[in-house]
Parts: structure tokens; sequence; C-alpha cells
């Protein structure tokens, strides 16, 4: 029974690892938390096998144990600070630079607030999936990973203006699409 569950743990890791990776990379930016969050996922895969699950569709199972790994990792950082912008920014524009915290109702607002926000960042993480692959990586890095727009700028090669209006139609756009889930929210 123990070789059976060793094989079918190794098929499953051996057929999926290279999807899982591009699935989970596209998401975080940082090698070492995907690479943590790969090796999470395929710690619970072996703990199913061993408890007896019945895993009916490993595939599935897997990205969506990736997809809540990477909303737990977003929820445990901590948004940096609209601080940590460039000061070669013109006044006009701190007004129109958002950070995450701009999205989330605030933890002071009590208990339905917390809901809430775990309620956003959930579907935070499905929103980040629709941006614009160059608006995803500005904003998953500068919300996230914490670089600093400078820094995104040597590391891309892109302008700090242009790092920044990525940024700006990202928030934007999840402002957006998440504008409903924030609406009902206030209706409580």
């Amino acid at each position: 029974m123990l070789a059976k569950q060793n094989q079918q743990i190794a098929d499953a890791i051996r057929r999926e690892r290279g999807r899982l990776r591009a699935f989970i990379r596209r998401r975080v930016l940082n090698d070492g938390d995907a690479e943590d969050i790969l090796q999470e996922v395929f710690y619970e895969l072996v703990a199913a096998y061993r408890s007896l699950q019945p895993l009916e569709e490993v595939s599935a199972w897997l990205f969506r144990v990736a997809r809540n790994r990477i909303v737990d990792l977003f929820r445990l950082k901590r948004p940096t600070a609209l601080a940590d912008e460039p000061e070669s920014r013109s006044e006009s524009q701190d007004d129109e630079i958002l950070g995450l915290e701009d999205l989330l109702p605030p933890v002071e607002a009590g208990p339905d607030a917390v809901v809430a926000r775990q309620v956003l960042l959930d579907r935070l993480v499905e929103a980040i999936d629709e941006l614009p692959s160059e608006q995803r990586d500005v904003f998953v890095a500068h919300e996230f990973d914490g670089m600093s727009f400078k820094e995104l700028a040597a590391a891309t090669g892109s302008s700090i203006n242009t790092l920044l209006s990525r940024k700006r139609y990202a928030v934007l756009y999840l402002r957006e699409r998440l504008q409903s889930v924030y609406a009902d929210w206030l209706d409580q």
C-alpha cells in the first residue's frame, strides 16, 4: 500500500511540477516565496495521501492548494508604506498613486472589516491574475515584495514614471473590480 502511495505521489509531482511552478511564479515574484509555496503544496499532497484522503482530481487539488497558499502569503506580507515611493514625484502625483491599503477596509472598523478584508484579498488574487503582466509585475513587486520604484526601474529598465503609471492602472482596475465586494461590506 505504501509503495503504491509513493508511486502515485511521485507521478503527480513529476507530472505537475512544471505547470504548478509556472502558476505560482506568475503570481509570486519572489523566487524564495514561490519555491516555499511549491514545497508546501507538495508537502500537503503527501499528507493527503498518507491520511488516505481520496484525491480524484489531483491536478485541480494541487492548483487549489497553491492558490490558497498564495492568498495566505498575501495576507501575511505587510503592504509597504507609500512613503517608500520615489521623492521625485510631483505633488499632483501623490494624490494619484494608491497602495493596497487604499483598497481594503480598515481593520479598526471591527470584525466585519476583518472578514471583508479576507474576502477582498481572495478576490484580489483573482483580479491580480487578470491584470496585464507588466501591471501585475509592478503591483506585486511594489506591494508584496516591498521593492521601491527605483529598484524596479533598475531591475526592469523601465522609467520610474512608466512604473508609476503601470501601478496606477493596476490599482484603478483592482479598485473597480473589487468595488462590489467593498460596497457589500459598506452596506452591512
